[in-house]
């Protein structure tokens, strides 16, 4: 059975507002990875959306190359995404899947908005790490560093985000070697007590990434990297519901456990996705 379409609140007439689907789970090594998928078909049907576009992505493991966990598959992904991408026309909510699903449309929205585009990166994980610097090869780990040109040379956009586009927002975990790069290259990084600075001045076309493992888990805990200590989903939505200059959005990250939806989870993802506003900031 087709989807009703939904109008997006706030869009005006004529307004097409695409959800894409990229249920991708092979860049996380958390032990409910594989519930990513579930959770980007679960997100996609819940964002405000005239219609909904799922990327056919690979579901094997794929295989360990470059310091990269299955960078076979997340490249055969990510063209996939780009090919989808290319037959959108309108603003596109991307729904996760990890938080390499947004490698795409974020490189799209730089494409079109150039150097004015700001990515506002809510995240309780800063995804800085680099192939030399993780492990576990995770790719969700890398992909902001990797939008920013130092990741897997594969999936590195070829014209990757500069340091003043980006901004973090809740972010309370990361490594030595993610906060000296925050350090070295003066990207603005804020926690969860100072949340509504991330946004404080914020002008020009913004691109919004919301990982779930931002939000408390005591509020919300399907998701593979739980932190402590987290934002409430009011708090964030309150603070999405101030933006007009939205041009795109993703909410990653939904690991949904075994057996039917929770119903209280599925309004917080409601709930922040109707709290976004979409721009037709040119």
């Amino acid at each position: 059975m087709a989807r009703p379409a939904v109008t997006h609140p706030g869009a005006p007439a004529g307004f097409l507002t695409t959800a894409l689907c990229v249920p991708q789970w092979q860049g996380s090594s958390a032990p409910s990875a594989r519930r990513l998928s579930v959770g980007a078909h679960r997100t996609a049907a819940l964002l405000p959306a005239d219609r909904v576009v799922t990327v056919p992505v690979r579901d094997d493991p794929g295989e360990f190359d470059q310091g990269v966990k299955a960078l076979d598959v997340l490249v055969a992904n990510l063209r996939a995404t780009e090919a989808a991408l290319a037959t959108i026309e309108g603003q596109v909510f991307t729904a996760g899947g990890e938080c390499g699903v947004d490698l795409a449309p974020i490189t799209a929205a730089h494409a079109r908005y150039g150097d004015d585009l700001t990515v506002l990166w809510f995240d309780a994980h800063p995804d800085l790490y680099t192939p030399r610097t993780l492990p576990s090869g995770s790719f969700h780990g890398m992909v902001l560093r990797t939008l920013l040109g130092d990741g897997p040379a594969p999936l590195v956009p070829a014209d990757p985000l500069r340091p003043p586009q980006v901004i973090l927002a809740g972010v309370r975990a990361g490594d030595r070697t993610e906060h000296e790069y925050l350090a070295h290259t003066g990207i603005r990084a804020h926690g969860v007590a100072d949340l509504e600075s991330a946004v404080e001045g914020l002008s020009g076309p913004v691109y919004v990434h919301i990982d779930l493992d931002v939000l408390d888990p005591a509020s919300f805990a399907s998701v593979g990297y739980p932190e402590p200590a987290g934002v409430t989903p009011d708090r964030l939505a309150t603070l999405l519901a101030t933006l007009d200059t939205v041009v795109g959005a993703a909410i990653t990250e939904h690991a949904p456990a075994e057996g039917p939806p929770d119903t209280t989870e599925a309004e917080i993802i409601r709930g922040l996705a109707t709290a976004l506003r979409f721009s037709r900031a040119s």
